[in-house]
Parts: C-alpha cells; structure tokens; sequence
C-alpha cells in the first residue's frame, strides 16, 4: 500500500489552513457589510426626518425596529442550522439581507420602512452567530482568538464605516442609493461565499436541540456569577452603543448645526479604535491561551526521574 509521503501531508493541511482563511475573510467582509448596514441609518435620521415629513423621534424608531429583531433571532438560528445544516441557513440569510435591503429602498413611509426594517433584522441576523459556530469548528481553541478578532472588528468597522459613510454619501446618492449600495455589497459577499459552500457543508452538524435547551442553556449561564457579570457587561454596552449612534448625529445637527458630511467625519472616531483594535485584542488573547495550554501541558508531562 502507497503511503503519502509527510511532504504531502503537510501540503495539504497548509492548503486546507489557507482555505479556512480565505473563507474566514470572506466572513469578515459579510459582518461588516451587515454592520454598515445597521448602523449607516442613525446619522441620517434627519434627512429621512425631511423625506417622510416625520419628527426625529419617530423615524429614530427605525433603529430599534431592527436591533431587537436582530438580537432575538439570533437566538433561533442556531437551532434551524443544527437540524439543516450551516450552509443552507447562512445562504438564506445573506439572501435575505439583499432582498430585504432593496426592499428598503422602496418605502414611502416611516411606517412602512420601519416594517422592512424588522423583517431585515430577522433575516440577516444568521450569518454571523454562524460565522463565530465555523470558527470554532474549524479552529483549535488557541488559535481562536485572533481570528474572533477579526469578526469582531468586522463588527465595529461595520458600525464605524456605516454611521460615517451613511451620512457622507447620502447627500450625493440619497438614502433610497445607499440601501441600493448595500444590496450590491451584499449581492458580491454572495457570490464570494459561493466557492466555500462545500467548505461550508463538511462542517459536521450538531444533535438536534430544542427550544428548551436553549433558555436551560442561558438559564444556567445566568446562574453563574460570572455569567451574569459578562451578560450584564454586554447588555449595558449595546444599550450605550446603540444609543450614541442613534442620537449622536440627530445632537450634532441640532446643537453644532453640523451637515451630513460634519456628522459622518464625528462619528468615525468613535467605531475606528475598535476596527483596528479587535484583531490586536484577538492576537493578544491567542497569545494568551497558547501559554495557558503550554503551561497545562507541562503539569501533565511526568517528571523525568
């Protein structure tokens, strides 16, 4: 029997290592275009204020109209992709987010945009909870770190760039243009993740949970001290976040009399410093965790007598 020489073994991890990074830019690239899309609506506010003949305050409910769908359907996403497998869900979502983005751009009414704007927040929130299942799938735990890192700056570029660039370029392609540009990005991340849809498909599915086991599953996290310290962590920061990008831009216009571009350039400095730092704090953490795993390794090596 041929044996493969350990040349050619090695060749090939490197070969599988460079697709899992491939596929993992990929991801990062469909978190921020996800991001820029959330988030490129607060500072503009005002003019959609100006479009619709509606006050501030109620087309500010256009943002919350999104968030909370967003964040309570990720909690089902989790469950469909472990009965159906990743790759059909995360394709139906990201499709979702295109179609449900041009859909968007078609309102006439606060109401009515706020409608697409919920339904958008349950379709797209599945891509990236699946993205963080294929990293730690395809990852060992101490190389983790700085490829989160990059999810999660991902994240806060996404937010950074979209609440800057939103308010730049609506006044050169109107706001109705910049969900029409989103639905472009959206449509190249689909067709970029078209090659890693077999990639996508190995990944092994998970046993079928229940709806039960999953709030048991928080219920026990909550149980916890610390679980209730992190959640809590993270509960605070979304609500301040959110509330910053939303009201940041509608503040700078009233009180600084500040236009679109003003507010766009203001707000960049606030998501730039996670954009960059993310992948640094996700190498920190994987520097971390290799010397963590080194040192428990050594305790279980027996002494050599």
């Amino acid at each position: 029997m041929n044996r493969i020489p350990p040349a050619a073994v090695s060749d090939v991890r490197s070969g599988a290592q460079i697709e899992r990074e491939h596929l993992l830019r990929v991801l990062a690239l469909a978190t921020f275009v996800i991001f820029f899309q959330a988030f490129m609506v607060a500072p503009i506010i005002p003019q959609l204020g100006l479009a619709f003949g509606a006050s501030a305050r109620t087309v500010g409910l256009i943002v919350p109209a999104y968030l909370i769908p967003y964040g309570i359907a990720t909690l089902t996403y989790g469950l469909l992709a472990d009965r159906l497998g990743i790759r059909p869900i995360m394709f139906a979502s990201l499709a979702a987010f295109v179609v449900l983005t041009v859909l968007s751009a078609t309102a006439h009414s606060v109401a009515t945009l706020a409608t697409w704007r919920v339904l958008t927040g349950l379709g797209a929130s599945g891509v990236v909870p699946l993205a963080l299942v294929l990293v730690g799938g395809m990852f060992p735990y101490e190389q983790r770190g700085r490829l989160l890192g990059w999810l999660f700056g991902a994240m806060a570029g996404g937010m950074a760039f979209g609440s800057t660039f939103g308010a730049v370029l609506e006044p050169y392609v109107g706001w109705r243009g910049l969900f029409l540009l989103v639905a472009v990005a959206g449509v190249g991340v689909l067709l970029l993740l078209l090659p890693y849809r077999g990639f996508i498909g190995a990944h092994p599915r998970q046993a079928p949970a229940t709806v039960g086991n999953l709030f048991r599953g928080y219920r026990d996290l909550l149980g916890t001290q610390r679980g209730r310290r992190t959640y809590g962590y993270v509960l605070l920061n979304s609500v301040f976040q959110s509330g910053v990008f939303t009201w940041l831009g509608v503040y700078f216009e009233r009180r600084y009399h500040l236009g679109a571009i003003g507010i766009g350039l203001a707000l960049l400095g606030y998501g730039v410093p996670g954009f960059l730092f993310g992948p640094v704090i996700g190498r920190l953490q994987t520097g971390w965790a290799v010397a963590a795993s080194s040192r428990s390794d050594s305790r279980l090596v027996p002494s050599q007598r």
